[in-house]
């Protein structure tokens, strides 16, 4: 199984600078256990102390916010693009 995994520009240095990185897993906590072999150190930057994602990334499968999906637990199929996208704050 191969997941399309984009991964943000501030998180880059733990792919070797490369925007997409091939993953897999059946679920997101699968896939960001598959992304920590990938890219060692990048999981401690996704998930909190409970293996949950944060609450500051928003991630999408296929363009769909998993928060109104499964949340750590949406199943994931191959050919599945998962994009990391940090939440951006200001006012």
């Amino acid at each position: 199984m191969s997941i399309k995994v984009l991964v943000p520009t501030a998180l880059q240095k733990f792919s070797n600078n490369q925007a997409t990185v091939e993953c897999s897993g059946n679920n997101i906590s699968e896939l960001f256990d598959s992304l920590e072999t990938a890219c060692p150190g990048i999981k401690a930057r996704l998930c909190d102390e409970q293996g949950k994602p944060r609450r500051f990334l928003n991630l999408y499968v296929n363009s769909e916010d998993i928060r109104f999906l499964d949340g750590a637990e949406t199943s994931l199929k191959d050919g599945d693009e998962v994009s990391i996208v940090p939440a951006v704050a200001g006012g």
